[in-house]
């Protein structure tokens, strides 16, 4: 009897496209759909326009959370801290929001003043100093949400755990998240702030992932597994219970994605250059993984959860060009978005990076999706501006970020090849490539839907973090697998060592490796230790669809992006239908 072939299918959920990818024996299959209101109902069509059939693993990547905290949709959230300390998420950290731009304000809290509380009771680093009073315990009113975050939780969570089980018992219909549950790290800010945006989240979330688990369901496909910040996958209901994991879940699976290409290209370390319409993501790829840093600010507010090393900019191919006051050139950060989009798209559009590059011949007069270029349109926006001279401006803004993962980081770009994605991406590759002396670009055959390909081959992933914040020498015996912060003792920030034996050694070489300088003899403080439990995504293999050999300067039309292959550069489709392109 002939065995049915099974598909992996992975859909990743942008502010205009829905990409979809359906890895079926080994190959991929890809489409693009515009994305709906309701983001379920983009994420079925594009699940319907890639052929989805006898699915046995469905991955996804969601913008819900992120368009939620930056628009500012979120639930009607209270906060619950020690009495006195309820202006935590108001005071912050007293550092500017611009450190020249003496009047810039830093965006609002989540929660209100009205509806941040105060509950009796007190812990500190070594014990109860006074006792916890739930008669103290103020009415929440008519929040949907509630966010509590005590001193000392990440160390004794027992008056957290004491004020939930109050707060749960009171209003049974209302989501309650603890800071311990969600963040048990030191810093009362970053992690009431962390445990603010989960509560606010997790309403809007928890709806629209049930909604598409149930949608899925009737459509025949198994229930989505979430990409995480991380870059892991997990379930709806572990994703539904705390948002704050998945603020950057669609660009997560881009890295992943990017990963992937580089080695099974042959090439240890790489750097994933994602350009899109709006903005451009790039991250260290250090033996083809993605590097991971413990938090990361999202809408101007930080959040304490594990996430890829993303370096944004506000740099892409639907950024705006205008002159300044000086006359200078500026290209971004605001961006003619989807609609009205380039000049070049007829809707009457400013001028953009689109434009300059369409001039410039590394566009074809067609766009996938039958899109027809206006040139004369172009031409018009553009007026006096030198296209050649819009894209040295975008460049130079992407070659920072370039530099910010890489040189700033201790790290040689030479040694990194450059994965380029992103609908944009491959037009810039080669040129920031020189910039930085790069030998090798590689620009997968997926490059506009890589996201949704790093869905279908990511890892399901728990991370977790155990708080010390004491002396290394009074520690037991650690975890083999993982990584700690480590400072020394009176420094304020931390360095992530791997585990491994000699931790301390370890601990002295990276900061000598960082700042210059080690001291031996100081005492060394042990802040936390972060591990993951990881099982391993599918092993996929990839088909040609394509193949290519060519020599610059040349146009390629790609499925989803155009590369643009400058003079002195050459290369070739790789058995993964990679095209590999060298100096």
């Amino acid at each position: 009897m002939q065995s049915t072939r099974v598909a992996i299918l992975g859909v990743d959920v942008g502010g205009t496209f829905t990409d979809a990818v359906l890895l079926d024996g080994g190959r991929v299959r890809t489409a693009k759909v515009p994305t709906a209101p309701r983001q379920e109902e983009s994420v079925l069509a594009a699940a319907r326009a890639v052929g989805a059939e006898n699915v046995v693993r469905f991955a996804h990547g969601t913008t819900i959370a992120t368009n939620a905290l930056l628009e500012r949709r979120g639930a009607r959230t209270a906060f619950v801290a020690n009495d006195g300390f309820e202006h935590l998420l108001h005071l912050r950290r007293q550092t500017r929001a611009h450190l020249y731009r003496l009047c810039d304000e830093h965006p609002p809290p989540l929660v209100p003043l009205e509806r941040c509380h105060g509950v009796r009771g007190r812990l500190g680093p070594d014990g109860e100093l006074e006792p916890l009073d739930l008669s103290t315990l103020p009415d929440i009113g008519d929040a949907d949400a509630v966010a509590v975050c005590l001193l000392f939780s990440f160390r004794d969570a027992s008056h957290e755990r004491a004020v939930v089980a109050e707060l749960r018992r009171r209003h049974p219909g209302v989501h309650v998240v603890a800071s311990h549950e969600v963040a048990p790290e030191f810093r009362e800010y970053e992690r009431a702030s962390t445990t603010a945006a989960d509560a606010y989240l997790a309403p809007v979330a928890a709806r629209y992932l049930r909604a598409l688990a149930d949608a899925a369901r009737e459509a025949g496909l198994p229930e989505p597994l979430v990409m995480l910040s991380s870059g892991g996958v997990a379930s709806v209901d572990e994703a539904a219970a705390h948002p704050a994991t998945i603020l950057v879940s669609g660009p997560a699976g881009g890295v992943v994605g990017a990963g992937l290409v580089a080695r099974r290209a042959g090439f240890e370390h790489a750097i994933a250059f994602d350009m899109g319409g709006t903005s451009t993501d790039v991250c260290l790829l250090p033996g083809g993984r993605a590097s991971r840093v413990a938090g990361r600010a999202v809408g101007g507010l930080p959040i304490r959860l594990p996430t890829v090393d993303l370096h944004t900019v506000g740099a892409g191919g639907g950024s705006l060009v205008t002159r300044d006051a000086g006359g200078a050139i500026r290209v971004g950060p605001e961006s003619a978005g989807a609609h009205p989009g380039p000049a070049c798209y007829g809707a009457g559009g400013g001028a953009t990076v689109t434009d300059a590059n369409l001039l410039l011949g590394r566009l074809p007069a067609e766009l996938p999706g039958g899109l027809v270029l206006d040139r004369a349109a172009a031409e018009r926006a553009l007026c006096d501006i030198d296209p050649e001279a819009v894209i040295e401006v975008v460049n130079a803004e992407m070659l920072r970020a370039l530099r910010v993962v890489s040189v700033e980081r201790g790290h040689d770009p030479r040694d990194f090849a450059l994965v380029a994605f992103g609908g944009a991406g491959p037009l810039h590759a080669c040129a920031l490539a020189e910039e930085l002396d790069i030998e090798a670009v590689l620009v997968p055959e997926a490059a506009g839907v890589l996201s949704a390909l790093g869905l279908v081959a990511g890892d399901e992933r728990r991370d977790r973090v155990v708080s010390y914040v004491r002396p290394l020498a009074e520690v037991g015996e650690l975890s083999a697998d993982g990584e700690a912060d480590l400072r020394y003792h009176g420094q304020s920030f931390e360095l992530t060592v791997p585990l491994q034996r000699d931790l301390a050694a370890a601990f002295h070489r990276a900061h000598e490796e960082r700042y210059g300088h080690a001291e031996p003899e100081r005492e060394i403080e042990l802040v936390a230790v972060r591990t993951a439990d990881v099982t391993p995504g599918p092993d996929i293999s990839l088909q040609v669809t394509d193949c290519y050999k060519v020599e610059g300067p040349a146009l390629l039309e790609l499925a989803g992006a155009t590369c643009w292959v400058p003079d002195g550069w050459h290369g070739e489709t790789n058995d993964d239908g990679t095209l590999v392109l060298r100096r």
